[in-house]
């Protein structure tokens, strides 16, 4: 891949940062940057600090990040794929109808903190408050090969990515989810065969902090809102729960599932990825040819015991539609290839081990401590 040009000043960097962080990242042509494919399918809800209608009005603004990642050598905001995967062509084939292919990353929340590798990389402090998942050592200085050589709260251990999300508050106090939370990776293109695992170190947002009520609402993530007791479909968290022990506040919310092949990250973590289109002429969902290669789609299903009156709930990037999450990839390649070609490929409904209970006779993909065989 040729090099791009090093002459960037110091100015031009900071100022596309800052215009990154309000949504308008085309300033990165003018540095000597190549902007982004652009395509109506990518994952870039705008993002609008300081938004002023009264219906969508968020209250957060992003400051704009100052440093840029370690893996970033140009400082530019993208960080090259290594080999990148060149001559892919969204697929259009139709295999035999499966219901199901999918598995599930059951991990457990580990820790709170202000930071936000992605989008504050060697910023401590500088994010809202988030709460972690799977990687225990995430943190605003984490990188590809820290989180490679830490633990992991998720049930396999060699799913050591980070997952994270904005933290809830009743009032003044965090409400964190108790136990595994379930994190399925699915096939989001019809040719599920196509589907390959996720490249160490891809990282990307999904929705934003400072979408507004509307975006959030229209998001392509968007699966059934929150969700408490009987109350579905919710943009707003629900004003009343039921105030039982087995009722809490559920969240279901899809990521982009296909890549550009050409960078693990990009100024705004958003535009190397895209949601699947529709084969014109088909019901089939297919990759846009901007970016063809088709990863798993991660879905977050999220559970905070918290019920009853939700008048005091928020979270820390604010109203409830400004729910968003990150998701930066740290699997032991051979673990995920295990589990994608067993279970995506293969079209079951595997739980973490690559274990579908429907379908015995295909046994599993991990052994009984969730490692490869």
């Amino acid at each position: 891949m040729p090099r791009r040009s090093q002459l960037i000043s110091g100015s031009l960097i900071a100022g596309a940062l800052l215009l990154t962080s309000l949504g308008l990242g085309g300033v990165a042509a003018t540095a000597g940057t190549p902007p982004a494919p652009q395509d109506a399918t990518a994952e870039s809800t705008t993002h609008r600090a300081g938004h002023t209608s009264h219906a969508s009005r968020t209250g957060h603004t992003m400051a704009a990040s100052t440093a840029a990642s370690p893996e970033d050598p140009d400082g530019d905001g993208y960080i090259p794929a290594n080999p990148p995967v060149t001559g892919v062509s969204p697929s259009t084939k139709e295999p035999p109808h499966r219901y199901f292919h999918e598995f599930q990353a059951n991990c457990s929340v580990s820790h709170t903190k202000p930071d936000d590798p992605i989008v504050y990389p060697q910023q401590p402090g500088k994010s809202h408050d988030h709460t972690f998942m799977g990687n225990r050592s995430t943190n605003a200085n984490s990188t590809t090969a820290s989180l490679d050589g830490a633990t992991t709260t998720c049930n396999a251990p060699g799913d050591r990515s980070g997952y994270w999300m904005p933290t809830l508050f009743k009032g003044d106090q965090p409400v964190l989810p108790v136990g595994p939370q379930v994190i399925y990776y699915k096939a989001g293109v019809t040719d599920y065969t196509s589907v390959r695992p996720f490249p160490k170190g891809l990282r990307f947002l999904v929705g934003s902090p400072t979408q507004s009520r509307e975006e959030f609402r229209g998001h392509r993530g968007f699966v059934e809102g929150w969700e408490c007791g009987d109350s579905f479909f919710n943009v707003d968290f629900p004003t009343n729960c039921p105030s039982r022990p087995d009722v809490k506040l559920n969240i279901r919310f899809q990521a982009p599932s296909c890549w550009d092949g050409r960078y693990l990250d990009t100024p705004d973590h958003k535009s190397h990825m895209a949601y699947p289109v529709v084969n014109p002429g088909t019901n089939n969902n297919i990759c846009p040819a901007s970016h063809p290669v088709a990863l798993p789609m991660i879905e977050f299903k999220m559970a905070f015991p918290v019920n009853g009156d939700l008048s005091q709930v928020k979270l820390a990037s604010g109203p409830s539609w400004s729910f968003h999450y990150d998701f930066f990839n740290a699997w032991d390649a051979p673990t995920l290839d295990a589990l994608v070609r067993h279970c995506v490929v293969g079209a079951l409904q595997c739980d973490a081990r690559g274990y579908d209970q429907t379908h015995p006779e295909a046994g599993a993909a991990l052994d009984e401590d969730y490692e490869l065989p």
